[in-house]
């Protein structure tokens, strides 16, 4: 068994540092087209976008819409600290995730004791209350959006999601993440266990809302402006589908379903009247034949190859 988690992490890091350097070296040499450097860079701040939504909706089994909420208190937090403070981009992206997660908290004290239809109405209305005020704060531009300078590159992009992506796949395997899933199964049957469940519901929440910010910081810092109008609610629906697509409570499913999400909505770009319809078309389609979504609740591993070399060694025996 440790043999093969050994083997799986090194495979995963192998795969990483490859993806890593193949884009590096074609950026680097001048090679890759402006559009596509523009899309791989989408995938990254979604994969952290649908990550992090699936440790709310899919992990503990909440139902959040108001994602676009939190993302956008991180850009434009992260937006101040460099533009109006002059701060380096570390610290902007810490505090832009920070000032998420405590609004993630505040707002998951009074709504968590929420369930279902409920809580989603709660979260998109945060979500629609926070785009209305950005959209009427002068300070930050209000709706003709705020100017940031360009500072983020691939390599802040890629390893910022790849650190992301560790943390929230740490928090699920820990027992953290075991009480969370546990609420999702059933939650009146983990409060009787002595599982505190209001506790678990806020925790995952706020996590959630800090890797939200920290996605909005990205995004404020590479596409040179930011405006109200991006945080709106069909915001918080596209990363919602990536989490549907790839799976609800499989972390890879996420991680596929940003991917697949992001490269099709850029390759129909030139078609924008039949973007929505296509991609709309093509969910109904996922939703008929794998209703679940790419994986379900199951994780891409590559522990069958194992499983497969036991079930033939046992076979000889």
């Amino acid at each position: 068994m440790g043999k093969r988690i050994n083997r799986q992490s090194v495979v995963t890091l192998l795969g990483v540092l490859l993806v890593y350097a193949i884009v590096q070296g074609s950026i680097l040499m001048d090679i890759l087209p402006p559009f596509v450097a523009l899309t791989l860079i989408q995938v990254c701040i979604f994969i952290i976008l649908s990550t992090s939504l699936n440790l709310i909706n899919g992990i503990t089994g909440q139902f959040s819409i108001g994602h676009a909420g939190f993302m956008a208190i991180g850009a434009y937090m992260a937006a101040i600290v460099v533009v109006k403070f002059q701060g380096p981009l570390m610290l902007a992206l810490l505090a832009g995730a920070l000032v998420s997660a405590l609004a993630g908290f505040l707002i998951g004290l009074p709504t968590l004791r929420l369930k279902g239809d409920y809580l989603a109405i709660a979260t998109l209305g945060f979500g629609e209350i926070v785009r209305i005020i950005f959209l009427n704060m002068e300070y930050v531009g209000g709706a003709s959006g705020f100017s940031v300078p360009k500072t983020i590159t691939w390599t802040w992009a890629f390893w910022l999601m790849v650190i992301s992506v560790v943390i929230i796949r740490n928090f699920i395997y820990s027992t953290h993440g075991r009480a969370c899933i546990s609420i999702r199964e059933n939650e009146i049957a983990a409060d009787v266990m002595g599982i505190n469940t209001t506790k678990y519901k806020i925790m995952a929440f706020t996590i959630g809302a800090f890797f939200a910010g920290l996605a909005g910081g990205i995004y404020a810092n590479y596409l040179y402006i930011i405006q109200p109008l991006t945080f709106s609610f069909l915001k918080s629906f596209d990363i919602l589908v990536m989490v549907v697509l790839g799976g609800l409570g499989s972390l890879t499913g996420s991680i596929l379903g940003a991917v697949v999400m992001t490269v099709v909505s850029a390759a129909l770009s030139g078609w924008p009247e039949w973007r929505l319809v296509i991609t709309a078309i093509l969910l109904i389609v996922m939703m008929i034949f794998r209703p679940k979504g790419l994986l379900g609740t199951k994780e891409f591993s590559l522990s069958f190859l194992g499983k497969k070399g036991e079930k033939n060694a046992s076979s000889k025996d």
